[in-house]
């Protein structure tokens, strides 16, 4: 790598996925020798950091926090910022500052490729990512070798148990009365209470989710029908309202099912497949209900909340998205994909742009040679082994995020990594 020491290096982190991670990834900074600060907004941030010396409470109003950052940046010299996700309007504020001072940007976020790997990026993720702007012929032109081969797509997402758990017990700790933090408010526009709220009514109803989402995957399997999918998003995610065309999941429904009832034979059915971590903030299946009463597709709708997405994915003629990274589970599986918003495999050698009545009626498929270079450009670069939630997860992701971040080169131009990305995908995926 072009750098490994942090000696001269200083960050400053900011918000981080719910639980450790943050706090791993700073004691591994230091240990290269690194001056490390962790900015907090809120109780859950500090309750996660354990550098109490290097905690810096963020106590101002929104309003104030440009200018706030900017001192900071300037104050203590930070040569780095830390974020996770870069939409939320703290990071984006943050990332405005840092660019002015030439600071480098590091961004994690959920994987690309899901469930085993995390992303790591400079500069912007998701639509802002460096991917966006870059051709299938200059990924292509960027690869070394043959390449390990593509192993079958997973039957799972992750760590969802922890990833609930580290949620509730965030959004928990920040809803407790704090004058310090009087000023935060949360980037969703929940509030708080309302957030931990939704928390705690997934985890007290999820052997009912369990249950429903079973039969409703096993009608579908068993129904001998030939069906279409919606992967659907969380209504609040950051790439479905920062880098898609709809307002609401609303509207995102209403355009698929009319196109769906223009376009797809007499025979064909569309369901819609909830995101796992959906907890019913918006009324989904009532929606999907009053649109297949309206269009005539009575029966020929069907809902699944949640669960395993793979056996779903098996039995479909095509994909639908807004811009999911689930979507990639499809390309996998040389499934025909539709996707509305930006997205990093929106390459018009993955993705269809058809009409979607016309795409219903005939689905235009990926080109899969294509797809494996992208997935292999992938996993040589930004997708990183582990995950954030479970502690094998962030054991994992230890071994490499410490060198990619004190790297000088931007992980798309750095060498390739095909080695350790290899291995850790067979052996995974065996």
């Amino acid at each position: 790598m072009a750098q490994s020491s942090g000696i001269t290096r200083r960050f400053l982190l900011l918000q981080g996925p719910h639980g450790p991670f943050f706090d791993r990834l700073g004691r591994g900074l230091r240990a290269a020798g690194a001056q490390v600060w962790r900015a907090g907004f809120n109780r859950g941030d500090r309750a996660f950091w354990s550098d109490a010396a290097h905690y810096l409470a963020v106590t101002c109003p929104a309003a104030d926090w440009p200018a706030h950052c900017a001192a900071l940046l300037d104050r203590l010299g930070i040569t780095d910022i830390v974020l996770y996700g870069d939409t939320r309007p703290v990071h984006a504020a943050a990332i405005a500052a840092a660019r002015a001072r030439g600071v480098t940007v590091h961004i994690f976020e959920e994987g690309y490729l899901r469930p085993w790997w995390v992303t790591y990026e400079r500069d912007g993720a998701n639509g802002h990512s460096r991917l966006m702007g870059l051709s299938m012929a200059e990924i292509a032109a960027r690869l070394r070798g043959e390449g390990p081969p593509v192993a079958e797509a997973p039957a799972h997402w992750g760590d969802m148990r922890e990833h609930v758990f580290y949620g509730a017990l965030y959004h928990g700790l920040v809803m407790a009365p704090s004058r310090r933090y009087r000023h935060y408010r949360p980037h969703r526009g929940l509030p708080v209470s309302a957030e931990f709220a939704l928390y705690l009514r997934r985890l007290a109803l999820l052997p009912a989710h369990i249950a429903a989402r079973f039969a409703a995957t096993r009608a579908i399997r068993r129904g001998g029908f030939a069906y279409h999918l919606v992967l659907l998003q969380l209504a609040h995610d950051a790439s479905f309202r920062h880098h898609g065309p709809f307002d609401r999941i609303e509207d995102f429904l209403a355009r698929c099912v009319e196109g769906f009832a223009a376009g797809a034979p007499a025979h064909h059915h569309l369901v819609f497949k909830a995101h796992p971590l959906e907890d019913g903030r918006s009324p989904l299946p009532r929606s999907l209900r009053a649109l297949a009463r309206a269009h005539g597709l009575a029966g020929r709708v069907h809902y699944v909340p949640g669960g395993k997405l793979a056996p779903l994915l098996d039995g479909a003629k095509s994909a639908v998205t807004v811009n999911s990274t689930a979507g990639q589970q499809a390309l996998w599986r040389g499934l025909p994909l539709r996707v509305f918003g930006a997205a990093v495999y929106g390459k018009p050698e993955l993705v269809s742009d058809q009409p979607l009545a016309e795409f219903f009626a005939a689905p235009r498929r990926p080109d899969a040679d294509a797809y494996r270079v992208f997935r292999r450009f992938l996993l040589e670069t930004s997708q990183v082994p582990g995950g954030f939630y479970s502690r094998r997860g962030r054991d994992q992701l230890m071994r490499q995020v410490v060198d990619m971040v004190l790297d000088a080169a931007d992980p798309y131009e750095a060498r390739p990594r095909p080695a350790a990305a290899a291995a850790q995908h067979l052996r995974l995926a065996g």
